[in-house]
């Protein structure tokens, strides 16, 4: 029997050290050709046996432990070739499975499932699917008619699979983590993170494809947590939201924005003209003014809200003034810190990466609330799982906004994770000169 609280499908990562082969990573793609032939000619097969899963389920309400045991080695191997080819991992996985690889998928045994539930599998795949594919999840592919419901002679579901083989957050963060590995020879943790969360969600989707598992893919970052830390950080995600969402406002989502989107694009434009008298005043005074500050940091909380808004993330209209702990989805700034000025004068430039995977997050979060909003209509709640993958959206991008504006020194951290790892230091005074952080960027 399954257990409530140990998902069915689960990550294991075994990369600590983060260290990477500068020669293999820089022709990554190349090495990668074999493997991504074989992977596909293996998808072809694996949706040929999800066939009998399917009929299995219909009949028995079980999966064969033989077709179990085949798609389910098919999605760890399919795992580990992507984790190779988008840098969570550096061994070269070679054709079969291989259960010391660094990353690694967990797969329980067959249990009893609906008959209902795997009739429609497909339909119901769907969703998660499309989670998976602007996550970026990995290269599992199937061909037209092959499938757990594919067998009617439809392309939908390899359409949908197959969008899902590649893109998203973990290619904008494999994209930029070559750059970083070719120069340093390692991998960045954060990144890294977030390329193994997507790795784990893919995976869950494909077992509940292949009618492995009758548990529906979960998005917590909470699967994240025991391989990844989130640290501290001066710009943090402060949830007291509830999970009701009122069918009347969630209907009305957008147009209740309205007023908000006017109010946003007035004050975006005099923080485009403020910004540049900003730069100068930081580049002179190594530092951003208090009043400063506090403006570019109520304009970031103000955004958060109004997007936790729009996107479902959060429950309530938002203020129009960016208060702190004026919003369930709220974004908490500590006090301005002396920055170097070198980083301060090329402080664009720098926050160019971080505004792909803000980018990239951003295409997570926008499909996080089309799913939420037909989800809320009928239920009147919001997933948790997706509410707090949202907020982990929005704290990245709060980040990415603070850091281009000045108003911290410290490099946004994309550790899919929400939780703040406790209580830290004692605060620094006020434009001290902050500790070298080494080892977080991204």
């Amino acid at each position: 029997m399954e257990s409530p609280s140990r998902p069915p499908v689960r990550l294991v990562l075994r990369d600590g050290d983060l260290q990477r082969s500068r020669l293999t990573v820089f022709f990554r793609l190349i090495l990668a050709i074999p493997l991504l032939i074989w992977v596909t000619l293996r998808g072809i097969a694996a949706g040929v046996a999800s066939i009998v899963n399917w009929l299995a389920v219909l009949v028995q309400r079980e999966v064969p432990e033989s077709t179990h045991d085949f798609c389910a080695n098919y999605v760890r191997y399919s795992t580990q070739v992507s984790a190779y080819v988008l840098l969570a991992a550096d061994p070269y996985p070679w054709f079969r499975y291989q259960p010391d690889y660094p990353v690694d998928v967990e797969i329980d045994r067959p249990v009893q499932q609906g008959r209902w539930g795997g009739f429609f599998r497909l339909i119901l795949a769907l969703p998660a699917l499309l989670l998976a594919t602007a996550l970026g999840s990995g290269f599992a592919t199937t061909t037209p008619g092959q499938g757990s419901v594919a067998s009617n002679g439809n392309e939908e579901e390899a359409v949908v699979w197959g969008l899902s083989s590649f893109g998203g957050a973990a290619a904008a963060c494999a994209f930029l983590a070559w750059f970083f590995i070719v120069a340093l020879g390692r991998s960045p943790r954060g990144l890294r993170d977030l390329v193994t969360f997507a790795l784990g969600y893919g995976a869950q989707a494909a077992a509940y494809l292949f009618l492995l598992t009758p548990r529906y893919p979960t998005s917590d970052p909470r699967l994240a947590e025991p391989y990844s830390q989130l640290p501290t950080h001066p710009v943090r995600a402060v949830v007291t939201d509830d999970l009701a969402r009122p069918r009347l406002t969630v209907l009305f989502r957008l147009f209740l924005a309205i007023p908000h989107f006017v109010w946003f694009l007035l004050w975006t434009i005099a923080v485009f003209f403020v910004g540049f008298v900003a730069w100068i005043v930081a580049l002179v005074l190594g530092r951003l003014p208090l009043r400063l500050h506090r403006f570019f940091a109520a304009y970031v909380r103000y955004a958060t809200h109004l997007v936790a808004f729009v996107y479902l993330i959060g429950r309530r209209f938002p203020g129009f003034t960016g208060r702190v702990g004026s919003y369930g989805i709220d974004i908490e700034v500590d006090p301005p810190e002396r920055q170097r000025r070198l980083t301060i004068l090329f402080r664009f430039l720098l926050a160019f990466p971080a505004f792909v995977v803000a980018s990239a997050l951003g295409g997570v979060a926008a499909v996080i609330a089309f799913l939420a909003w037909w989800y809320a209509l009928f239920t009147a709640r919001m997933p948790e799982g997706m509410r707090n993958l949202g907020v982990t959206c929005l704290r990245y991008s709060a980040q990415t906004y603070t850091y281009s504006l000045l108003v911290t020194g410290r490099y946004p951290y994309a550790a899919p994770v929400l939780r703040d790892p406790g209580p830290g230091p004692e605060p620094r005074p006020n434009f001290a000169p902050p500790e070298p952080v080494l080892g977080e960027t991204f």
